[in-house]
């Protein structure tokens, strides 16, 4: 493995944050099938729910969910489904044979009905993307996907990497598969780092990069940050608030603690305080 962690390029980014496009929650094609629920439709979800890999997650298949994967298989993003690669309490990822060009990507599907939305309201409330979706919890999910797809947007615009997002469908996410269908990419911690010190600077980097590009990620560790193809690779994007959020302080701080603590292990002096000092002073660079 290359200890290089060679940074990405940004491109420009245009404005910060809350001035995003509203997020559209409304009726989308995916609802109108499933309630059209027509015969390839019908046969389609017998297909996939009968499979062995889909077997002990099928409280994941509601009809809405299989709609939006049946219209991803439709639109063309998604050939085949293969089995699950890893599984959280708000969503499980699988892997899936993308289109021709892409080869294998990552379908994430978040449960609409098991998705804790006591966890979710602390990155929620005070985003002005979701002032309006209330208490109503599907709605949430479904703005919380499409949020995830955007925060991997604009992130990628702004130089960092992470998985690039290829298509979104209600509480759906395509993205590009990180690591291969027989093996994971490592976590930060389960790397062996054998050169600490490079590891740091590019996370510190894309850490500033991100919050020059108006998101704190919020909930970044050793465990979302995977080592893929010699470079590092920051996940899990959906908690990701913008700069302006009232908890985006808070959150930054955690996340410069939580960095700061790994690399002390790895025998660094590294400070959470003097960590995210230097994101504000460098964010304008």
């Amino acid at each position: 493995m290359s200890e290089e962690y060679g940074l990405l390029e940004p491109e420009n980014v245009d404005g910060v944050g809350d001035e995003w496009e509203e997020i559209d929650v409304s009726d989308t094609e995916a609802d109108r099938i499933a309630r059209k629920r027509d015969r390839e439709f019908n046969e389609f979800r017998e297909r996939l729910t009968d499979t062995e890999q889909f077997k002990v997650e099928q409280s994941v298949f509601d009809d809405a969910t299989l709609a939006a994967l049946y219209k991803l298989v439709q639109d063309g993003y998604v050939q085949a489904f293969g089995g699950p690669l890893s599984s959280g309490k708000e969503a499980t990822v699988y892997t899936a044979l993308g289109s021709e060009d892409r080869g294998e990507v990552a379908v994430k599907i978040y449960r609409i009905n098991a998705s804790d939305f006591r966890d979710m309201r602390e990155y929620l409330v005070g985003d002005p993307r979701f002032e309006e979706l209330g208490g109503n919890k599907k709605r949430v999910v479904l703005a919380w996907t499409k949020k995830e797809f955007a925060n991997l947007k604009r992130a990628r615009k702004a130089g960092v990497r992470v998985p690039e997002p290829i298509a979104v469908q209600r509480n759906v996410l395509v993205m590009e598969l990180l690591g291969t269908v027989d093996r994971r990419a490592p976590t930060l911690d389960d790397a062996h780092l054998e050169n600490p010190e490079t590891a740091f600077e590019v996370v510190r980097e894309y850490m500033r990069r991100l919050y020059a590009a108006g998101l704190v990620h919020g909930d970044l560790s050793e465990y979302n940050i995977i080592v893929h193809d010699g470079e590092l690779c920051i996940i899990d994007l959906g908690q990701a608030v913008t700069k302006h959020h009232p908890n985006s302080g808070e959150f930054l701080t955690r996340d410069c603690a939580n960095i700061a603590s790994f690399f002390q292990r790895q025998g660094m002096d590294v400070q959470g305080d003097e960590l995210e000092a230097w994101i504000h002073e460098h964010a304008d660079d």
